[in-house]
């Protein structure tokens, strides 16, 4: 190899382009040598002008390939792919969130003329600015940020100012328009374009899939029903004052959530500014002792394992003493109970008394099928595992049948309860909006007609005189429900606290018709309320839930289809020999 060859070698080019250059590098010294100096300047003119067009053809075909081919979707302003994010619709086509164009502020303190007058300027007009931050700006010697997520209007505003060294530059930004609406369902996600919570974070992946297409993810969620549960669930936070609060609302034949609310709240578009307290969605990730709703579960297991009959009667007229316990009744009613007037009663003793005669194993095998030993199955990353005896003996179950000594998550709770009411079937929990009309399955867990057993003695609890959910009843939407208190164990006494509850009402709508019809449950549950003087100091969930649910049922009836019969303000008579008449509302 040549000298020149061996330049060029270490100037790393190709091969055959060395010997492209060295053979035209030939014909410029054969030019030279035949005396045609005219030829020998054409061709390196020409060796030049084939160099930048072929440097010119490169960026070309690069440029092409890159917006034609590349995957990255910039955003505005070089938005890297990770910020972009598809809208979030509730069921309706109603905005939830979306990406919209903000601006991050940056200050060089280089090409400030007067430092005074900027640091005054941007603090009056820019309130969340921090002046320490800004401070460290303006002492500094190079351009830093500042401050983010300026919407075009705070841009505009301190554009308007004319102040050197005060720059823009824009980003992606996630917004929550309606702000703490909502909030623990949507969730939120981070500087980065990640999900952090809820159907953000639960979804992640697909919802930055479908920013790529324009798509967006429509939910479950009905804004007018999460609106009327929000503020049914509010207005009893604020008289009975509890710790915590939950609201569920859900179709129990395609399992849609239609409104979760879980309170404290806070606002999604500044989720550093709320503890983990307020972003904890109480629905999903928290677990109660959920007391005496669970005595619908027993009651259906009885029905179910043919136990017992609506007839079947439980002595209650004194305490049951079980190994080295006394179960008692918190209203005793000191008599001989049907099995309608023990879950109407809300008896703790004829409900222990059936859950001995269910036995153990079989409670267990129940509980297990009805989801209530394992985390609701929602696309929630939050839903919490639930706390259940170790072993299942006579004891566990007695517990259990009363709801203490198992701790499940509204959620679970709402899904075995779905189960129970839609014909016997366990479906999993959604926040993806389903396509009308369909058809969801799931295994069986119990019978038809055990569900419209249970319609009837949920009716006979609401619209009964002697029912412990009287105050839920709305005339003409013929509301179910059974009333839950459940004390909470404190450590610090070893044992549970009476004046620490959780209490809930758990209601169905319609009771009436088919097993098929279009149906719904709510939940209420205010954790340690405070009894008041208009409850008569009680802060059962008959006193502080129940009525909540009713006005909540009432709000969202309309909007679910769900229309007033007169005829239907009255309970249905549980005459459980006819069970194909109960399914036609008669």
């Amino acid at each position: 190899m040549s000298l020149g060859q061996q330049t060029f070698s270490r100037l790393g080019l190709p091969r055959w382009l060395i010997e492209r250059m060295w053979g035209l590098e030939h014909a410029f010294e054969r030019a030279r040598a035949s005396g045609r100096a005219e030829d020998d300047t054409r061709l390196r003119i020409f060796f030049v002008l084939a160099l930048f067009c072929l440097g010119f053809l490169t960026l070309a075909i690069g440029a092409t390939r890159a917006a034609l081919f590349s995957d990255a979707r910039g955003g505005v302003g070089g938005a890297p792919l990770g910020a972009s994010r598809a809208d979030l619709v509730d069921r309706n086509g109603r905005l939830l969130a979306a990406d919209l164009l903000h601006y991050g502020l940056y200050v060089d303190p280089r090409e400030i003329w007067d430092t005074a007058e900027t640091r005054r300027a941007l603090l009056t007009t820019l309130p969340d600015l921090d002046p320490a931050r800004l401070e460290r700006a303006l002492r500094g010697n190079r351009r830093i940020f500042v401050l983010g997520a300026l919407t075009p209007a705070d841009r505009n505003r301190v554009h308007a100012l004319g102040l050197p060294g005060v720059t823009f530059e824009p980003e992606q930004r996630r917004v929550y328009p309606l702000g703490p609406t909502a909030a623990h369902v949507i969730g939120f996600a981070d500087a980065g374009g990640e999900g952090v919570a809820g159907v953000e974070a639960a979804f992640n992946d697909e919802v930055r899939g479908l920013a790529r297409n324009g798509g967006v993810l429509p939910l479950s969620i009905d804004l007018r029903v999460q609106g009327a549960l929000e503020d049914e669930l509010w207005k009893a936070v604020a008289e009975f004052k509890p710790v915590g609060a939950v609201g569920l609302v859900t179709d129990i034949h395609t399992g849609e959530i239609l409104g979760m609310a879980s309170w404290p709240v806070y606002d999604p578009n500044k989720p550093g500014k709320a503890g983990v307290y307020a972003q904890t969605n109480r629905a999903a990730a928290t677990v109660f002792e959920m007391g005496s709703t669970f005595k619908g579960f027993t009651v259906a297991i009885g029905l179910d394992a043919g136990i017992a009959t609506p007839e079947t009667t439980f002595d209650a007229r004194e305490p049951y003493k079980l190994g080295y316990r006394t179960i008692n009744d918190y209203h005793a009613a000191r008599k001989v109970l049907t099995l309608v007037e023990v879950f109407q009663h809300s008896s703790n003793i004829g409900t222990a008394k059936l859950g001995v005669g269910i036995g153990p194993e079989r409670m267990g095998k129940y509980f297990n099928g009805l989801g209530l030993t394992s985390p609701a199955k929602v696309e929630l990353i939050e839903s919490a595992r639930p706390l259940t005896p170790k072993v299942w003996n006579e004891d566990a179950v007695a517990s259990t049948s009363f709801g203490h000594g198992i701790n499940v998550s509204p959620l679970a709770l709402a899904r075995a309860y779905g189960a129970v009411l839609n014909g016997g079937k366990l479906i999993p929990l959604t926040v993806r909006k389903l396509e009308p009309g369909a058809k969801v399955d799931g295994p069986r867990v119990m019978s038809e007609r055990t569900s419209l057993q249970m319609l009837s003695i949920m009716r006979a609890n609401v619209a009964g005189e002697a029912g412990s959910g009287r105050s839920a009843n709305i005339p003409g939407l013929a509301v179910g429900g059974k009333t839950g208190t459940g004390e909470k164990y404190d450590p610090a006494i070893r044992g549970y606290n009476h004046q620490r509850q959780v209490s809930s009402f758990a209601a169905v709508f319609p009771t009436h018709g088919p097993i098929d019809t279009k149906r719904y449950f709510v939940l209420v549950l205010l954790d340690e309320p405070r009894g008041t003087a208009a409850s008569a100091g009680y802060a059962t969930g008959g006193w502080v839930a129940a009525p909540a649910a009713g006005r909540v049922i009432e709000r969202i009836a309309p909007f679910l289809g769900v229309n007033r019969r007169p005829e239907l303000a009255q309970a249905i008579p549980v005459d459980m020999g006819d069970v194909e008449a109960m399914g036609e509302g008669r």
